[in-house]
């Protein structure tokens, strides 16, 4: 199963969905929209999930495909999730400016995500997330408590 998380920010991200829309996945895909509107036959679109139920598909995805927040970066690599973002972009009118490219290109270089770039070609970049081995992650607040648990003993 594929989860894909596209925000609540309150513009759409209708591009996100036409590039799973028009791809050759068989797997079963469940896309939260938030302000997105889309009728699929092959998505199964939810406006809202409530909190236990994102967790649970989050959980029992095989990949994650997600515009580029912290957030949900953040909790997929707490679940070891092989992710691949795609930014908002600004000059499609789905964010203010263009910041999630710089949020998606740190996790890339820490070898936590993939990043599908403006113009490549998601299917090429479907078929790298399948081979994709992340790095594990460690948050940075795992970080700093280890270093005042050393520090205090």
């Amino acid at each position: 199963m594929i989860f894909v998380s596209l925000g609540t920010q309150d513009k759409p991200f209708k591009r996100l969905c036409d590039y799973l829309e028009h791809s050759d996945i068989d797997d079963e895909i469940i896309v939260q929209s938030g302000f997105t509107d889309y009728q699929s036959d092959k998505l199964k679109v939810f406006k809202y999930i409530e909190k236990a139920d994102f967790e649970r598909y989050l959980n029992e995805a095989d990949y994650v495909i997600c515009h580029a927040g912290v957030g949900t970066i953040v909790n997929c690599l707490k679940l070891n999730k092989k992710i691949l973002t795609v930014p908002r972009l600004s000059k499609y009118g789905e964010h203010q400016n263009d910041h999630q490219l710089q949020i998606a290109e740190a996790y890339r270089q820490k070898g936590y995500i993939l990043v599908m770039q403006d113009g490549e070609d998601f299917k090429e970049k479907f078929e790298e997330l399948k081979k994709f081995q992340p790095k594990q992650f460690i948050s940075n607040n795992e970080v700093f408590v280890n270093k005042l648990k050393n520090y205090i003993m």
